[in-house]
C-alpha cells in the first residue's frame, strides 16, 4: 500500500494537463476561478477513474498478462512525458489560457486528458496490495487517491497564483524542470518494483 501511495504522489505532483492547466488558470485568473476550474478536473477524473476500473477489473481477473501489458504501456508514456519535461529548456511549460475557464473547461479536459487514463490505468491495474479481495482493494485506492489529488492540484493552483508575481531565473526555471522531469522517473520505477 506504501508503494501505491508514493506512486500516486509521484503520478499526480508531476506535470500533465491538468496540474499544468490548473497552474496555468491559477496564474492567469486567480485562485477564485481556478477553485471552479479544479472541481471541474477532480469530477472529470473520477468519472475516468470509474470508467477505467469498471471495465480494467473484470478484464485483469480473466487476463492477468494484460496487466503488465498496461503497465509497459503507461511506463512509455510517462518516459515520453518526462523526456518532454526535462528536454524544455528554461521555461516553466505551464499552459496558458486567454478566457476563464469554468468548471464544465475542467470536466471537458480529463474526459480527452491522455494522463488521466494512463495514471488511471497504472494505478488500478498496478501496485495490488490486498490480493484477496479485488474490490476491497479499489475502494481503498480511490480513498488514496482522492486524499492526494485534492491537495495536490490546490497546491498546483496555488503555485501557478504564486509563480504569476516572481520572476524566476533561467536556471532555477530549467532546476524545476528537471525534477518533475526526476519525479516522473521515481514512479517508473515503482511500477516496475510493484510488478515483481
Amino acid at each position: 500500500m506504501l508503494t501505491f501511495t508514493f506512486a500516486v504522489f509521484f503520478l499526480i505532483i508531476t506535470p500533465g494537463p491538468g496540474v499544468l492547466s490548473a497552474a496555468g488558470v491559477g496564474a492567469a485568473h486567480g485562485f477564485r476561478i481556478g477553485l471552479d476550474y479544479v472541481s471541474g478536473l477532480f469530477v472529470g477524473n473520477f468519472m475516468v477513474g470509474i470508467a477505467v476500473i469498471s471495465g480494467i477489473a473484470a478484464i485483469l481477473e480473466i487476463y492477468p498478462a494484460l496487466r503488465i501489458v498496461l503497465a509497459i504501456a503507461s511506463s512509455a508514456y510517462l518516459l515520453f512525458l518526462a523526456a518532454k519535461i526535462a528536454f524544455a529548456g528554461s521555461k516553466i511549460a505551464f499552459i496558458h489560457s486567454e478566457k476563464p475557464p469554468g468548471f464544465g473547461n475542467g470536466l471537458a479536459l480529463q474526459a480527452i486528458n491522455p494522463k488521466a487514463y494512463v495514471v488511471n490505468t497504472a494505478l488500478f491495474s498496478g501496485f495490488p496490495f490486498m490480493p484477496d479481495s479485488l474490490f476491497a482493494e479499489t475502494l481503498v485506492k480511490i480513498l488514496i487517491l482522492n486524499a492526494i489529488w485534492i491537495p495536490i492540484h490546490l497546491v498546483w493552483l496555488g503555485a501557478g497564483v504564486g509563480l504569476h508575481r516572481l520572476n524566476l531565473s533561467k536556471p532555477v526555471q530549467f532546476a524545476i524542470n528537471v525534477f518533475m522531469a526526476l519525479s516522473m522517473l521515481t514512479v517508473v520505477a515503482l511500477a516496475a518494483l510493484s510488478q515483481q
